[in-house]
């Protein structure tokens, strides 16, 4: 690795590390109904909507019902979305006349974006009016990102409170998330975006001349249309909200969505700034700001090595460019690395820091090909969404499934001193178990199931008309890699893609929903159910034989629980696919 490559990489944990502490203890007071600071700007609207939808923010509810309102609020968001996009035909802000979606890619779109996954199958230019982007991915890119947060916080109440039958009110958290954090956090970063060149607007697209006439599909043209839209205000909430979906079809590798190093920056800096502060917001919530740092520690711990470990494998190149007189024969490697798919304005230490940080959180946001990685330099983004998007994760979920992780890493500690294990004063017992467990295992379960389901035929190939097409792009490992990077996708709620594989198209798209639709809310029901059974337990003073969760040793705990899971689920499919590759990659 270059210097270059160490400073982009120090520069970006550097901010990170810094924004969080401050970032967390706000949206703590936030989180706890405190003053913030924003509340004689923005009271009126938070108690505005209360009254517009009858709630009474006084009013707690247990578990039960506060599942009940995530699902019947999300369940709404989807049938909203899919409206708008069968109806987007008949809707303004369509300068293009762009039709309404089909059945299937109506379904998919609904579910990826109110799950917070953000998978298209489309191209946002080419598929979606200005109304659909903005009423109905937009708003979807908010309120998905505050529901994350919101049953964390529900998720904290029940390891804080005591002996107590509720864990806090959706609505209330659903509407400060929004208003508090979501929305000003997005406003900033959108005007800085908006100032680098970022565009925001309602204009047609427009037909512009080319400098030199190039040849499309043997005929010359000499005119280019540039598609337009407002983009920078759901490009900020897409990468601070961890939703990732891009208003153009090739995402933050677009001019127009990220223009400069600085809009790189950040954009890249808001993908893990929310998840990374909402550890702080952890500690102080419960009273302990060292338990925070034990698990944004852990997090670092695994992030930073594979994150160095797709930069040196997109640095190494492949071998074979050697033979062909482009490289450095000496040595066997690209002199300049792996530069296919990558920007050369971002260059590799920049691509590679993105594609980690966007598999790391749920984000799936692309400013490079993945599908142009060397096999290992894919493998890593794969497996970091196989680990559970555990590793800074989703706004929200993201910590919720790592707490899941440390129940687990608090349970084996517990058999091995035979005592009832403990987590910050609350036991853990069977209940909690069995729906940590649930948490664990149901992405493993949709990831691993629907990669064999499509590769067995039906995900192979696909009709139109009477045509019959292949969905992959690529014969072999790489095409396995393909189908599992997709299924990985959906399954973990993250959105990126491989690319080369055609999922536009009945199979995938309805396969795909139903496995980002299982993975956000088959898991959020059972961490609301362990929010409400600790809230009823009694808080269990640490005694010799409790472990102590903040210092290192949970840490290595925590850490190798995570690796344990995903090794034992994910490395023989990995074998199939990238590890296979490779092996060929450096074979003679």
């Amino acid at each position: 690795m270059t210097a270059n490559s160490w400073i982009q990489l120090a520069l970006f944990l550097g901010a990170l590390a810094a924004l969080a502490k401050p970032l967390g203890s706000y949206m703590a007071r936030v989180l706890e109904g405190k003053p913030c600071g924003l509340d004689r700007a923005l009271g009126w609207c938070e108690w505005g909507v209360y009254r517009l939808a009858g709630v009474d923010p006084q009013q707690e509810m247990g578990w039960r019902t506060y599942a009940f309102a995530v699902m019947a609020f999300n369940l709404l968001g989807i049938a909203a979305i899919y409206l708008v996009l069968r109806l987007q035909g008949a809707l303004p802000l369509n300068p293009q006349g762009l039709p309404g979606t089909t059945p299937d890619l109506a379904f998919n779109t609904a579910v990826s974006f109110a799950s917070n996954t953000n998978w298209q199958s489309y191209g946002g230019e080419t598929t979606l009016g200005y109304l659909a982007q903005m009423l109905g991915l937009t708003v979807q890119n908010f309120v998905s990102a505050a529901t994350g947060i919101a049953v964390l916080a529900a998720l904290i109440r029940g390891l804080v409170r005591r002996s107590a039958t509720t864990i806090g009110n959706f609505w209330v958290d659903l509407v400060r998330s929004t208003l508090y954090i979501l929305l000003p956090l997005s406003t900033v970063l959108a005007v800085a975006l908006v100032s680098q060149g970022v565009i925001q607007n309602f204009d047609a697209y427009q037909t512009v001349e080319l400098v030199e006439p190039v040849a499309v599909e043997g005929e010359p043209t000499t005119t280019q249309t540039l598609a337009m839209g407002p983009v920078a205000s759901q490009l900020a909430i897409k990468q601070l909200g961890t939703n990732g979906g891009g208003f153009f079809n090739v995402n933050s590798a677009h001019p127009f969505e990220n223009p400069t190093p600085l809009t790189n920056f950040l954009e890249l800096l808001a993908i893990l700034l929310i998840p990374a502060a909402l550890c702080c917001t952890f500690g102080v919530m419960v009273g302990d700001v060292r338990q925070g740092w034990a698990v944004l520690a852990a997090m670092l711990v695994i992030f930073i090595p594979l994150t160095v470990g797709v930069m040196l494998a997109e640095q190494s190149g492949v071998p074979q460019y050697a033979g062909m007189g482009a490289d450095d024969v000496a040595s066997a490697t690209q002199a300049g690395g792996n530069m296919e798919g990558k920007e050369v304005r971002f260059g590799i230490a920049n691509s590679a820091i993105w594609a980690s940080a966007t598999t790391a959180a749920s984000n799936g946001s692309v400013n490079s090909m993945h599908d142009s990685y060397t096999p290992l330099g894919g493998l890593i983004p794969m497996w970091l969404m196989q680990l559970g998007e555990v590793i800074f994760g989703g706004v929200g979920s993201g910590l919720y499934g790592m707490l899941m992780f440390a129940i687990i890493a608090v349970f084996i500690a517990g058999l091995m001193v035979g005592r009832t294990p403990e987590y910050l004063g609350k036991k853990i017992e069977a209940f909690e178990m069995k729906m940590a467990s649930l948490v664990i295992l149901i992405p493993s379960m949709f990831v691993l199931i629907g990669t064999a389901i499509a590769v067995v035929g039906p995900g192979l190939e696909y009709t139109v008309g009477e045509e019959v097409k292949g969905n992959l792009n690529n014969p072999g490992a790489h095409g396995f890699s393909e189908v599992l990077y997709a299924l990985s996708s959906a399954g973990n709620n993250n959105g990126s893609a491989f690319a080369g594989l055609t999922a536009n198209e009945p199979f995938y798209n309805i396969l795909l929903g139903v496995a980002m639709f299982a993975a956000r809310y088959w898991l959020i029901i059972p961490t609301l159910a362990i929010a409400g059974s600790l809230a009823r337990k009694k808080y269990s003073p640490p005694s010799a034989g409790t472990l102590p969760t903040h210092q290192p040793l949970f840490v290595v705990m925590l850490v190798s629980t995570v690796l344990l899971v995903g090794a034992l689920t994910f490395v023989p499919a990995l074998a199939l696919g990238p590890v296979v590759e490779h092996l060929q990659m450096i074979s003679p």
